[in-house]
């Protein structure tokens, strides 16, 4: 009987789980999971602090999952070593598991700077995790000012979830705009704007030097007050196991479209790889759910020995802050166009006659008609183009198009 084991318990190894069992139903799977909890979906840590969702709506499958898979899963322990000439991996608790195949599905881990000082600071939390959501849960109070550092997506999903919870929040970065990866200037300016009328405070192109206790010296010579410090400058892949055992690495794991590593029989999926974007030509970390499920069942596909590739991944994001809904995808690579009205900002980048990306505020209806341009690289002479700015429909396609991504005029 084949033995499949998978290091990671997140989206990818449901994936590779649901992969493996679309090919062999008999397999043994093993999941290395270093987290206390079955899969659960990430997105939802910050709606559960401000009450829109609970712990059981969080669970991405439902309890009978790993049952109804035949899947054994060893909870709250690391994998340590990977051996791939004698196909063993070793965990932290002694175990050594023997595999057929071997997925790695690591995730990701808050990257902490050096700081100064950071050390006496008696409240500091990253925010990725259940368990963080649930430790920085326990500490908040109506009256605590929180220092989040990072005006990322974390550091903002943090602020969204915690701001009727605590009485203040400031959010520091160097970067000169919020959501600086995956917004230009104009358009983090109006997602700026909507979070500070929502109480959020931004002290931008600075940020902590050193603390000392509950305060912090700022590079700008400013200082700031808190009582809870939120740490959520940035990610790093866990790509330790597959590269301590001689698999290449760049910023994450290096896979092929078949998430196969430059290991025998070991492949990776999710937040830990490197893999292709579509959109730019190039390999680079595509951190995103939809990328993670897709890439773990490519890989679970051909661990089982069925044949699947995943050749399409683009970056994307969709995301809301108190009610104002953004999106983007793709590369911002090329000539840009835009579509604007009160309250909307619809931006389009192309270049050699296809869409490359996009970047919607305040209206991101039907986004999936762009991305689809996008992954399928469909060339904007066969569509209407002008039309697909104002509104994205099934329309803009031809009609021979229809035909084949619908099975009929549409």
């Amino acid at each position: 009987m084949s033995r499949y084991v998978i290091v990671g318990n997140g989206t990818a190894a449901v994936g590779c789980i649901e992969g493996i069992r679309r090919v062999n139903t008999d397999a043994e799977i093993t999941v290395v999971s270093e987290e206390n909890h079955s899969v659960y979906s990430r997105p939802l840590i910050s709606y559960y602090l401000e009450g829109k969702t609970d712990l059981e709506r969080m669970k991405y499958r439902g309890d009978d999952f790993y049952e109804k898979n035949g899947c054994r899963v060893i909870y709250g322990v690391r994998a340590t070593a990977l051996d791939p000439s004698a196909k063993t991996v070793t965990l932290e608790n002694g175990e050594t598991l023997s595999y057929d195949a071997l997925c790695s599905a690591t995730g990701s881990r808050p990257f902490v700077p050096p700081f100064e000082g950071l050390d006496t600071v008696k409240q500091t939390f990253s925010f990725m995790t259940l368990d963080d959501v649930l430790a920085l849960e326990s500490a908040l109070t109506d009256t605590a000012r929180v220092l989040i550092v990072g005006a990322g997506l974390i550091g903002l999903k943090c602020a969204e979830g915690i701001r009727d919870r605590v009485g203040s929040i400031t959010v520091c970065d160097l970067a000169d705009r919020v959501l600086s990866s995956i917004l230009d200037t104009d358009c983090a300016a109006l997602v700026q704007s909507h979070l500070e009328e929502n109480g959020i405070r931004f002290m931008l192109q600075d940020s902590a030097a050193r603390f000392d206790g509950n305060t912090a010296y700022m590079k700008s010579g400013q200082t700031v007050e808190f009582d809870i410090l939120v740490l959520a400058v940035g990610v790093r892949a866990n790509i330790e196991l597959v590269k301590d055992a001689g698999g290449e690495t760049g910023r994450g794991i290096l896979i092929n479209n078949r998430m196969e590593t430059s290991l025998p029989h070991v492949f990776a999926a999710g937040d830990c790889t490197e893999g292709y974007d579509a959109s730019a030509g190039m390999r680079r970390v595509l951190a995103i759910l939809p990328n993670a499920y897709m890439q773990g069942h490519t890989a679970g596909v051909n661990m089982a020995g069925g044949d699947a590739v995943f050749d399409n991944a683009i970056p994307m994001n969709s995301i809301g802050f108190f009610g104002l809904h953004t999106m983007t995808a793709g590369s911002g690579d090329g000539e840009m166009t835009e579509e604007r009205s009160e309250g909307i900002v619809k931006r389009f980048f192309t270049k050699d006659g296809l869409l490359k990306g996009f970047m919607l505020i305040g209206q991101t209806d039907r986004a999936g008609i762009y991305t689809s341009l996008i992954r399928e690289k469909i060339p904007l002479d066969t569509i209407d183009l002008e039309l697909t700015k104002q509104a994205a429909s099934n329309l803009i396609f031809s009609q021979d198009t229809r035909k084949k991504k619908f099975g009929g005029v549409v």
